[in-house]
This record gives C-alpha cells, structure tokens and sequence, in this order.
C-alpha cells in the first residue's frame, strides 16, 4: 500500500513538473522580448498595391479592395473623398467604377436619394491591398473550378 503510494505521488510529481515546464515555454514564447522592456524593431511596412488594377475577389460577397492609394483621403462625418469619384453622379467625368446601389438602401431596402448613413464609412468594409503574404493560406475555390455546371448546360 506504501509502495501505490509513494509511486502516485512520484507520477503526480512528474506530470506536474512536465506540466509546469510546457507552461513555462508556452508563457516564454508569448511574454515577447526579454529582458520585458527590450527595444525590438518593428517588421517593414508592406508597400500599398496602387496600380489600379481591379482585383478578382477571394469569396463571394467579398467587397472589393481599393486598388489605388487613400493616402490622405479625408473620410470624417463631414467629408467622404471616396464619394468624389464613386458616387453615381461623378463616375462619368472620373472613371471609377459607380459603388454598389446596395449603399443607396437603408435597412428596410427602400431607396434613399444618397449614400446611406451606414454605409458612409468605406474603410469599414473596403481596404487597400498590401503586397504581402497572407498569413493564413486561401483555400476557396470557386464553383467553376470544382466542375460545377450552370443551370440548363447538359
């Protein structure tokens, strides 16, 4: 009985130092610098992809990324720059494409003669792309590429 005991308490003992050791590592992986306050130097900016290309969208409903730079543009309640070009009645004289009438809706569907409030502020859903790696992988395919037909094809 002496014997259950004491080897109990051993294994009890070598999982708590086994535990204590990944939490250790774990908790020095996340900390960051040390000693706590050390300087380390940020990673470089990605530099803005501005060349006006539209981009083929990674999913379905995804809202178009701005391919151009917003460097400076003034976006405050007062002032949309954005809307100096994409507004429906500028796009002829600018050239950009005219944003979606979806943004010409309130929350009922009904039709407003101007932007919607809600969807006055453009960076909440469009943003700059950057030339950068994703940090995550993209596994989206898109119908067409998993060898599904349009309706009425066969």
């Amino acid at each position: 009985m002496r014997m259950r005991l004491k080897l109990q308490a051993a294994m009890a003992a070598i999982l708590l130092l086994c535990g204590t050791a990944a939490l250790a590592q774990m908790a020095s992986e996340l900390s960051g610098p040390q000693p706590p306050m050390e300087a380390v130097p940020a990673d470089p900016m990605p530099k803005w992809i501005t060349d006006d290309v539209r981009k083929m969208r990674a999913y379905p409903e995804q809202p178009p990324v701005i391919p151009h730079s917003i460097e400076g543009y003034q976006l405050s309640v007062n002032t949309n720059r954005c809307l100096s070009c994409h507004k429906r009645e500028f796009t002829e004289s600018s050239g950009a494409p005219m944003i979606s009438v979806t943004h010409y809706m309130d929350r009922q569907g009904q039709m407003l003669a101007d932007v919607s409030p809600r969807r006055y502020f453009c960076t909440a859903c469009h943003v700059p792309q950057a030339d950068a790696e994703p940090p995550v992988g993209n596994r989206f395919k898109d119908m067409s590429e998993m060898g599904v037909k349009p309706a009425g094809s066969e």
